[in-house]
């Protein structure tokens, strides 16, 4: 059993944190709304801190799912950050999607604490937090990647060190290029066999068998179609995403038109009041073209 401190319980961090305790681990949770800390601890027990400082005092491992690169720097070395009080030789595991600078900035703070930093974005949705199913990419130190796996096992289906710090976040930008252009081209499909005035159901039941089958298709055509778009992944995070994937490759020198564009529609679809919408939000806003 490892003694644990969690720093955000969002969607994806409060069911993650809960897998913990289910694994046994001493679970000690901070949220910037304390009255979200306050539920989880009656819903799951363990404790809560009022502030990430708190929450890491004394802790093996501290993980963090929060919500961008500022709000990752403010739990890790703002005034009541968790770098402050972490023993020598503790873990800090980050599940936040942010850049790779920031993560290789933070890696360098941690390692001026005494402490270790590894990145590890996630993906699987909130089901696949919900489920303890999640894919998990990770960079940093081998050793620190090692005493972590076993604990990130308890909310993960697969765990995989890819590289040195910030690879993981770099790998996760290739998840959510690869997403883009999928559940574009999904919608374009739906939208079309609609206008065509196709039986939909019939027509992704076969499709789905071939070449053109993926998980967004299987797990999400029919929401789509049935205009529910409440699946956990907003549109205004998937931009915040893509933004880090562009400006990643600008640095690298890739090229990413459908990225771009998809980013574009994106935009068009928070101008439709879809910012909160889940990413297969897409259909809507070629359904609001005519």
């Amino acid at each position: 059993m490892a003694k644990i401190a969690f720093l955000g319980l969002g969607v994806m961090g409060y069911p993650m944190a809960g897998h913990l305790v289910a694994a046994g681990h001493d679970v000690t949770v901070y949220n910037r709304t304390s009255a979200k800390a306050e539920a989880w601890v009656a819903q799951h027990g363990g404790k809560s801190a009022l502030t990430p400082k708190a929450a890491a005092k004394d802790a093996d491992f501290v993980f963090a799912c929060v919500g961008n690169d500022d709000d990752l720097r403010g739990v890790c070395i703002g005034e009541d950050g968790a770098f402050s009080s972490m023993s020598a030789g503790a873990i800090f595991v980050d599940h936040t999607t942010v850049s790779a600078a920031v993560t290789r900035e933070l890696y360098s703070a941690a390692k001026a604490a005494g402490v270790s930093f590894v990145d590890a974005p996630i993906s699987g949705g909130q089901a696949g937090a919900e489920n303890g199913q999640l894919s998990v990419m990770c960079g940093g130190d081998q050793a620190a990647y090692d005493q972590a796996e076993a604990v990130i096992a308890a909310y993960s289906k697969m765990c995989r060190r890819i590289g040195d710090s910030g690879a993981g976040q770099m790998t996760k930008m290739c998840n959510q290029i690869a997403i883009a252009g999928v559940v574009q081209g999904l919608s374009e499909a739906l939208h079309f066999a609609q206008k065509a005035g196709l039986d939909c159901d019939a027509v992704v039941e076969v499709i789905s068998q071939g070449a053109a089958g993926s998980w967004q298709m299987s797990n999400r055509y029919k929401t789509m179609l049935d205009d529910h778009f409440d699946h956990g992944f907003a549109v205004d995070w998937m931009r915040k995403d893509l933004g880090i994937c562009l400006d990643a490759a600008d640095d690298c020198g890739a090229s990413l038109p459908l990225t771009a564009l998809v980013d574009q529609f994106y935009k068009d679809v928070q101008k439709l009041g879809g910012g909160r919408w889940d990413t297969s939000a897409l259909l809507k806003r070629l359904q609001a073209m005519g």
